[in-house]
Formats: structure tokens, sequence, C-alpha cells
């Protein structure tokens, strides 16, 4: 049976790996996403629905309908979910500030929902969900925290997304997929 049946024509997921920017081209000649696609992706305009920077990894949705782009990447519209390692002891009181929102330039950041899922040396692994995604929005809401130890700000070392939307990331690095049809009505639903 042949399987692309069940393709949705509107979506599919890449697993960005660090290193490729999330762009059509670059004027310095740095890899992009495209490099990772199929002609036909670059070709026919399909798009990266929000944003990974250079040294993030994880899912990355595209699609050529500007609709869906919108409604995937509107604050409040869909949770993403992200694995990150930080340098620096996370306390209890850094996930009470981050979920509570730290004031920036580029206004208010904060997490729905932050779990610590693992330690190592100096570093700690949080699972966090958030609803929007201003630019460099984690990396910047705990940059904005300090180690209470040192007094230097905490930093993010590894940034992986792992799901949107409810749609988990469960492809290998540097791969992409179609999402099925059923993945595609999860996230858009009666979106017309």
């Amino acid at each position: 049976m042949d399987s692309t049946i069940n393709d949705s024509k509107k979506l599919f997921a890449l697993n960005k790996p660090k290193g490729y920017l999330v762009t059509r081209s670059d004027d310095l000649g740095r890899k992009t996403v495209y490099d990772l696609l199929p002609q036909w992706a670059f070709d026919e305009e399909w798009m990266p629905i929000g944003r990974l920077d250079l040294e993030s990894k994880g899912l990355l949705l595209f699609t050529t309908n500007g609709q869906i782009n919108n409604a995937l990447t509107k604050p409040g519209s869909c949770v993403k979910i992200y694995e990150i390692w930080v340098r620096g002891h996370v306390t209890d009181e850094h996930i009470a500030q981050a979920l509570k929102g730290v004031e920036s330039k580029h206004g208010l950041l904060k997490a729905l929902v932050i779990e610590k899922i693992g330690m190592g040396g100096a570093k700690t692994k949080l699972r966090i969900q958030i609803d929007e995604g201003k630019n460099r929005h984690i990396r910047r809401l705990f940059g904005a925290l300090k180690d209470p130890k040192f007094g230097t700000p905490l930093k993010v070392l590894d940034l992986k997304r792992v799901s949107i939307g409810g749609f988990e990331l469960n492809i290998e690095s540097s791969k992409w997929r179609y999402l099925s049809v059923d993945e595609e009505q999860m996230l858009i639903g009666n979106m017309n």
C-alpha cells in the first residue's frame, strides 16, 4: 500500500540539527535548512513555521499555506515543548520567576510549564512549554536569571524543540517527513 495517500499535502516536519540557519538563503554562504531538503521544497516556496536559531535543534514544521503559518505562530495558539540544558544550578526560585515572567526589551518572557528532568555536573536539564515564540525567547528568558552561587546569568547550552501543538518529534536528526493527515488534523483542526 502506498503510504503517500495518507500524507498531508500542507505540512512536513524536519528535525533540524545545530549549525543550519532557518532562512531561504544566506549572504555569508552558511548552511541553511534547505540544504537538508529536496530541491522542490525551495522551488515551491515551502516556508518554515516559526524559527529555530543557528545553534538550536529539533522540530521545525514547513508549509506553503500562509494561514496555517499564521495560525501556528500566533501567540497563545499552540504549545511548543523544548528540552534544554542550562549551565548553572536552576533553583525552584528560578523556575517560579520564569513562570511568572521576566521583563526584557523584547517584552515579557515567560514559560507555561517547566520541569526539571536531569542534572549533570553544573548543568540542569529542563523540559519547558511556551505558547509564543519571541526571538530567542528561551535563551533570553534564562539569560535574565542569575546563578545564585556565582551571580552570573544562566546560559542555555543546548536547546531542542521536541513538540509543536501535540505533534511529537520522532524523526532522526537532519531527516524530514510529511505529516500524516491525522497529524495535520490534530494541528490545524477545522481551520479553513
